[in-house]
């Protein structure tokens, strides 16, 4: 083919045709994931948003981007490849260089559909992978967003740091890529079962009234747990079916003693659900203060009181004057 009098070497019509082709179709498919998505977005906007429609509209979203990948790719395989032979000599061309130049994005793409295939995590659910907490904003073919949560006091050491102390966001969005599932444990905080065993360590004091103690401890964990670990037990029992639970889980509160050097330290164990947990271990912090104030139970400390003295004996001696009279 000639353009402008210069002679364009492996252009010719049948070239050209196809460019058009392949420009043709993939505008055709902008167009229509385009339209899609507005009409997805449109449905949900008539609709009362909850977790249910966002979901919904997110997995509607997948199929589509997914669908318009396939139809691009066939499409352009069949515009281009219209013999047998060339297209099996190019895809083993296309296939050994992907396959050096493109490890980590293969793994992150392979591990998007078992992702999806095997339901280790979706939107919304709270995960931890790659060494980061959060919940799940996003799922894409090679990374996932992730809204970052902070991490109690026990677990700061680990990296990254965060500056926020319990399970709440820090406001940043972390994108960890999709292979990540191969090299390290994924944590899925809410999928199968969305509750936690949380713990509070109170110290008594070794000349309290420790059995009073327990009971505040108790009184207080049932008042505030006693709906959930109702609403824990269902859940349980589907746990129940599908692994192998031993049968000394229990959801009910309980106090557990170890004793110290200096006190006794009591851990009241609860069941909590997964999201709101700081919240009600602040309300039962609160109401255990109170009732043990009322109690006239105080808490023990790390500080150091002294009880006595040895008497101290001070002897002045009278300075003597060295000079002559």
């Amino acid at each position: 083919m000639n353009v402008f009098g210069v002679r364009l070497l492996g252009l010719g019509a049948d070239t050209g045709r196809k460019l058009l082709l392949t420009v043709a179709l993939i505008v055709a498919l902008f167009v229509l994931r385009t339209v899609i998505g507005w009409a997805v977005g449109w449905a949900g906007h008539r609709r009362r948003t909850n977790e249910h429609t966002e979901r919904t509209r997110f997995w509607t979203r997948q199929v589509v981007s997914l669908a318009t990948v396939a139809l691009l790719l066939f499409g352009v395989v069949s515009i281009w490849f219209d013999e047998p032979g060339r297209l099996a000599t190019a895809a083993g061309l296309v296939t050994a260089g992907i396959a050096v130049a493109l490890q980590r994005v293969i793994t992150s793409f392979a591990a998007y559909f078992i992702i999806l295939r095997g339901r280790v995590f979706t939107v919304g659910d709270r995960i931890t992978m790659g060494g980061v907490r959060g919940d799940v904003v996003q799922l894409g073919f090679m990374q996932t967003a992730v809204m970052e949560m902070g991490e109690p006091p026990g677990e700061q050491g680990d990296p990254p740091s965060v500056w926020v102390s319990a399970r709440q966001y820090t406001g940043r969005i972390v994108r960890v890529t999709n292979d990540k599932i191969f090299d390290t444990p994924v944590y899925n905080y809410t999928r199968e079962f969305p509750f936690l065993f949380e713990e509070i360590h109170i110290p008594i004091r070794y000349d309290a009234d420790r059995a009073r103690a327990e009971s505040i401890l108790l009184d207080v964990a049932r008042r505030h747990t006693d709906d959930i670990a109702r609403d824990a037990k269902g859940a349980l029992e589907r746990l129940r079916e599908r692994y192998f639970l031993p049968d000394e889980v229990s959801l009910g509160p309980a106090v557990y003693w170890r004793l110290t050097d200096n006190w006794i330290d009591m851990s009241v164990r609860f069941t909590t659900r997964e999201r709101g947990a700081r919240g009600v271990k602040d309300r039962m912090s609160r109401d255990i203060i109170a009732e043990f104030d009322a109690a006239g139970l105080g808490l023990a400390s790390g500080t150091y009181e002294i009880v006595g003295m040895p008497p101290l004996r001070v002897q002045l001696d009278e300075a003597r004057d060295t000079r002559g009279p």
